[in-house]
């Protein structure tokens, strides 16, 4: 039995997130089905992490375990052939042996684009999030920096999330600006259900000034969701990469 490592990226827009849900198309449902089809077996597909419904992905990372002799170019070539036009596998490779794509992860990146001009992109917008109002990025990024260590993110938290802690670390918050085009970069070692669409909510109603840039460290101490911004639009969500430790 093989295990085989999946990077993958894929347009979230028609799907409902990564999990497999009952009448909804899901990423993980595509893949299963296509595996299938594949070796011929019922094959379960483990991802990173569970994206939320329209969230995008570059680095998506998954494992199988499979019979099949294919080289790791012949599953490349023929996952890209069965998979629909908008989720596509990037590599193949051999996992080491205790590898888990969501367990064995350490760190992983989300980037948040924002369109802020007086007009919004019609070839942008399934992946940036347009907001009209001029935002303050130096005061967005004081407030990001309130959120960087290691925090209980209750006040950001979706309220139907199960995680059984909701302490994680940040590793760093950056935010960046290119002509009419807002970046906000979120490392750390995992994320609770929407936190980072909440941050990203919080940090844009900074940026119109609707909230002071020091009261997020409050906000994030109260550990009360209602404290904090609404849940930012998933289109301008991509989860970039995974990083892993090598297993001992």
């Amino acid at each position: 039995m093989r295990q085989l490592k999946l990077t993958i990226e894929y347009d979230g827009t028609c799907y409902q997130g990564w999990q497999s849900q009952p009448n909804a198309p899901t990423i993980q449902e595509s893949f299963q089905k296509v595996l299938e089809k594949i070796t011929k077996r019922p094959t379960l597909i483990y991802g990173a992490g569970r994206t939320d419904s329209g969230v995008h992905a570059k680095g998506q990372v998954a494992h199988f375990f499979t019979e099949s002799r294919m080289t790791l170019r012949e599953f490349l070539k023929a996952l890209n052939s069965c998979l629909p036009s908008d989720i596509v596998v990037t590599k193949v490779e051999e996992a080491e042996q205790g590898f888990h794509a969501q367990k064995s992860a350490v760190r992983k990146l989300y980037r948040y684009s924002i369109v802020n001009r007086d007009f919004p992109s019609g070839l942008d917008n399934r992946f940036a999030h347009y907001v009209a109002t001029p935002l303050n990025i130096d005061d967005m990024r004081t407030a990001a920096q309130f959120l960087v260590g290691r925090h209980d993110f209750t006040s950001f938290r979706g309220r139907l999330c199960g995680a059984r802690t909701s302490v994680r670390s940040i590793h760093h918050c950056l935010i960046t600006r290119d002509e009419d085009y807002i970046r906000i970069e979120i490392e750390g070692n995992g994320f609770l259900k929407y936190m980072v669409r909440i941050i990203v909510g919080t940090l844009i109603d900074v940026g119109r000034g609707w909230t002071p840039a020091n009261r997020v460290k409050d906000i994030l101490e109260s550990r009360n969701r209602d404290n904090a911004g609404k849940t930012a639009p998933p289109r301008g969500l991509c989860m970039e990469w995974v990083a892993y430790d090598n297993p001992k």
